[in-house]
């Protein structure tokens, strides 16, 4: 066999194992992106159409768009105060959430004491806690301040149980923040609250932005606390309406479908919208922090 030859066989090998890792990858891109997707899909598909569609036959396409049933979802649940207290609960414990934590973080990342490996530590841990875990001790808490029953107890809670993430993902980037750039403004006679909201807040935003898009998603999306902590129509949030398609008798799955829509349609596009400075964000922490 010449050299040629072995090289022409080396060379397609190789063209067919470039070939079979290429086509194993698009297929499992396109698994995760159908196992993914296809319960969006049908779960839009079937929010148009009539109950007897649904029971007939639960993957056929609507005869005739229902929509009607997203107006039913608002009027049925009244989703619109429900949306207006998610909105209100998730961005103020989002804002106080995102606060404190870039507080927090300037703090370990750059002043060096003692017990500030600790302090993060435990912040870290909290990560770990299970919430369900803490239920009984947070309504506890919040009897005994008379704030059960009311969107500040969320809003105290969101941000809190939010902090350990926020502020793990946060101080990866102002660790990674050279400290000669600080010390040049401390020379030109800036203070302190003058460094941290003029120079190291904006430098930082994508970690911000990383940890608030976490946050917000978390405060939208939960529903156990929120049904334990509120009990009155005023107060509930979007999570627990969708309960109210659902009783001893009865439920209407086209409707509640319909809600489960418009629940999860904000942190979807949040994400869609934010979705670069996130996966910077993430990686910027891992690659420098």
């Amino acid at each position: 066999m010449s050299a040629k030859t072995a090289q022409s066989i080396v060379r397609e090998k190789k063209n067919i194992r470039d070939y079979l890792a290429s086509f194993f990858k698009w297929v499992l891109i396109i698994f995760f992106a159908v196992y993914t997707l296809f319960p969006l899909l049908w779960l839009f598909l079937t929010s148009l159409k009539t109950n007897a569609e649904y029971f007939d036959n639960p993957f056929s396409l609507p005869a005739v768009p229902q929509w009607q049933n997203y107006v039913n979802a608002f009027q049925q649940a009244n989703l619109g105060r429900m949306i207006s207290n998610s909105v209100i609960v998730a961005v103020t414990a989002t804002v106080i959430n995102v606060m404190i934590a870039s507080m927090l973080s300037y703090c370990l990342s750059r002043f060096k004491f003692k017990g500030r490996e600790i302090i993060f530590t435990f912040f870290s841990v909290g990560v770990l806690v299970p919430l369900n875990a803490l239920m009984v001790p947070y309504f506890s808490i919040f009897s005994k301040m008379g704030l059960v029953d009311s969107l500040g107890a969320l809003i105290i809670l969101y941000a809190a149980i939010g902090l350990p993430i926020s502020t793990f993902i946060i101080r990866g980037f102002m660790s990674s923040f050279p400290a000669e750039i600080e010390e040049a403004a401390y020379i030109d006679g800036s203070g302190f609250y003058g460094r941290f909201f003029k120079m190291i807040l904006p430098l930082t935003k994508t970690g911000l932005v990383t940890a608030a898009t976490f946050e917000f998603i978390t405060c939208w999306n939960e529903f156990v606390y929120a049904n334990l902590l509120t009990s009155s129509p005023v107060t509930k949030t979007i999570q627990i309406g969708i309960r109210y398609f659902t009783n001893q008798f009865t439920t209407d799955y086209v409707s509640m479908y319909a809600a489960i829509i418009i629940s999860i349609a904000p942190s979807i596009i949040g994400y869609m919208l934010f979705q670069k400075q996130v996966i910077s964000g993430l990686t910027s922490g891992a690659v420098k922090g």
